[in-house]
């Protein structure tokens, strides 16, 4: 079977590639720009990408080697409802969908049974920590997760796995799609206002989820949400990774890990204890200086948990909002999110997918809806940022940068950069 992925350099579509390709599917794709990702799928074997998004190479590839399937990431249709790729494929009589019809579709082609691991936040580093404590126990796993890896690929296929771990996300209800063996929930709190206009909305989808799932771990205060009982977890003392976020992940993973492959706790917490971790979670880009994508209120009190457990009060935040639209929606809890902060610089919000008639939240704006009185500022990405950052890592304070977006984005601005 042929299949296509349009978007293939992204961060979903792209490991959902290199495993469809591992799966013995022939695999195409496309992408409206080249990328670091796209050149590392070429080496991995998957040759036929073309940039440019067109629908005219997708046409000329179809009548060279017919096409059965075009896969697509939701942000694509969000972005553009008639995208030339999806307009062209339709035309052709081409089979089109979300990348959930097919990863149902590799899961009944294998035999293989799904972890999903979903919440508000927490998704990435939790599947990562499965992914870690896994393959150190060298048990057989196919997985896919949203952020670059120390110790494995973003996504791969191994066909003597039993399970297949998923990084399911209720954007654009795409976790509704799947009946997990196993449901993992990290954490709920109401996200995506322009999918699930109200928190009941929001509550309802994690319930319809867990309800079409087999065996269910998480929180208590999580399940109660949902109104089912948890019961008591590993004790959260024994876990011994920085922040209090990861320590509750760490006690997920172990406690399904030990259920469900028959693991003595002690073995999992000590493994887990060593986990590395995952690209843009605390992640250290250089001395003092740390990227994390933290865009939720709960992700980025999770992260200024860490810097605070690190550095005291030796704390400066800059800050890049991920979405105008988002930035309007937790606009109340960002008047004191960063109270406790030595200083927090406010460069541009990440833009995409945006509500057009919802004012623009610049940084002077943002500045002036906080409450960090004569410590907060306005800033680009530019070498008056550089300097101020450079000055505060020769005083010795943590510089959290909490980023968003890829391209153009404070992340990438700061990997150039230092």
């Amino acid at each position: 079977m042929h299949i296509y992925f349009s978007g293939i350099g992204g961060t979903a579509i792209g490991p959902l590639a290199l495993i469809a390709s591992q799966a013995g599917y022939d695999v195409s794709g496309s992408d409206k720009q080249d990328s670091n990702y796209i050149s590392y799928l070429k080496k991995q074997g998957i040759t036929q990408i073309h940039i440019g998004q067109s629908g005219a190479e997708l046409k000329t590839l179809h009548e060279k080697k017919p096409i059965d399937w075009l896969v697509y990431s939701s942000a694509l249709v969000r972005e553009n409802p008639n995208h030339p790729e999806i307009t062209a494929a339709t035309k052709l009589g081409i089979r089109t969908s979300k990348r959930d019809d097919f990863i149902n579709k590799l899961l009944e082609d294998s035999g293989q049974k799904m972890i999903a691991v979903a919440g508000t936040h927490g998704k990435t580093t939790t599947t990562s920590m499965f992914i870690w404590l896994l393959k150190q126990l060298e048990i057989p796993i196919s997985y896919s997760v949203g952020g670059k890896l120390s110790f494995g690929e973003m996504g791969e296929f191994n066909p003597k796995a039993e399970y297949f771990i998923y990084e399911a996300d209720e954007y654009d209800r795409n976790f509704l799609s799947f009946e997990p063996e196993v449901a993992v929930i990290t954490g709920i709190a109401y996200d995506h206002p322009d999918i699930y206009p109200t928190e009941e909305s929001y509550i309802d989808a994690f319930e319809d989820f867990i309800y079409s799932s087999g065996e269910v771990f998480g929180h208590n205060e999580d399940l109660a949400k949902v109104n089912l009982e948890g019961e008591g977890g590993v004790a959260r003392d024994k876990f011994t990774l920085i922040g209090d976020v990861n320590r509750k992940n760490a006690q997920l993973v172990v406690e399904t890990v030990s259920v469900l492959f028959k693991v003595p706790l002690d073995k999992c917490i000590t493994i887990v204890n060593n986990f590395p971790g995952v690209s843009r979670r605390f992640e250290k880009i250089s001395e003092n200086i740390y990227s994390d994508y933290a865009h939720t209120v709960e992700k980025i009190q999770g992260a200024l948990q860490i810097a605070h457990e690190v550095a005291g009060d030796n704390v400066v935040v800059v800050y890049e909002g991920l979405h105008n639209t988002r930035q309007h929606f937790i606009k109340d809890e960002l008047k004191s999110l960063f109270k406790g902060v030595k200083k927090l610089y406010i460069v541009p919000s990440y833009l995409a997918r945006e509500d057009e008639s919802l004012e623009l939240l610049t940084p002077q704006k943002l500045c002036r809806l906080m409450q960090v009185p004569n410590h907060r500022e306005p800033a680009e990405l530019n070498d008056l940022l550089k300097s101020a950052m450079k000055k505060h890592i020769e005083d010795a304070d943590l510089v959290l940068c909490l980023t968003a977006g890829g391209g153009g984005s404070l992340d990438e601005w700061l990997r150039k950069t230092f």
